[in-house]
């Protein structure tokens, strides 16, 4: 019998391959509910081809993944229901103000315009973004527009919140004032956390670090249980150790 709180995400065995290249390598863990993970992994290591099967753009060749009790592969609606995505690339319109870009999203969602106004209301004050409403996002730093694609992302009130090198390009502030919302959200809603990134300083605020590098995943586990496997003295060490080119071999 199905759990009443299923795990927010549970990966089993994944696997997609690009000709003879391995992209996705028997990929599994999980992510409980309230848990913050990071997905820690050099470039190259599949961490965004990952990503794009959690969010239906790619088809697994094989194994599983479940989000929120719902396979994608077989129950992709209801599983893309209860996840959202912060993606590098921004996509916001920029033309468009700040509301209105939210209010896209929950007409998107199909949620009521009552109960949109009031979940667009609460994210602009948690954001701290209320004054701003009405200012076209083409005037917002990054980190701001940041912050409006990560409202944008909970107005659909997800299990799931994929983070996909969100940080990137944007300033020290910024990112560190992003990272402690999200960590705070998790709290918060109980709501499951993957946060991808080759930033060891954002994965040591982590609840549980999976590494991935050449489509395998190398580590699961607490950071400093990863600094004490091979005897280092610090995260980017170790992780640098076990992502080194002859390791990954």
């Amino acid at each position: 019998m199905p759990s009443l709180f299923p795990d927010p995400l549970v990966i089993t065995a994944l696997c997609k391959q690009f000709g003879t290249r391995r992209a996705v390598d028997n990929v599994s863990f999980t992510v409980g509910p309230g848990e913050f993970v990071a997905l820690l992994g050099p470039n190259g290591a599949g961490k965004s081809t990952l990503f794009q099967m959690l969010s239906g753009l790619f088809v697994a060749d094989g194994g599983s993944a479940q989000v929120a009790g719902h396979d994608i592969s077989t129950d992709p609606i209801k599983a893309l229901a209860e996840l959202a995505i912060v993606f590098q690339q921004p996509a916001l319109d920029l033309d468009l103000s700040v509301a209105a870009n939210l209010q896209f999203q929950t007409d998107l969602h199909g949620i009521a315009r009552a109960e949109a106004r009031q979940r667009i209301a609460h994210w602009l004050e948690r954001f701290k973004l209320s004054e701003r409403a009405h200012e076209a996002c083409r005037n917002l730093s990054g980190g701001t527009r940041r912050k409006v694609e990560l409202a944008r992302a909970l107005l659909s009130q997800p299990q799931l919140l994929l983070m996909d090198e969100a940080t990137v390009g944007i300033d020290p502030a910024s990112r560190a004032a992003i990272l402690s919302d999200v960590k705070a959200l998790c709290r918060e809603r109980a709501m499951g956390v993957l946060w991808a990134t080759h930033l060891v300083d954002e994965a040591e605020a982590a609840d549980r670090i999976v590494v991935m590098a050449a489509g395998g995943v190398r580590f699961n586990g607490a950071a400093q249980d990863l600094i004490q496997q091979d005897g280092h003295d610090n995260l980017l060490d170790a992780f640098l150790h076990l992502t080194r080119p002859e390791a990954r071999a």
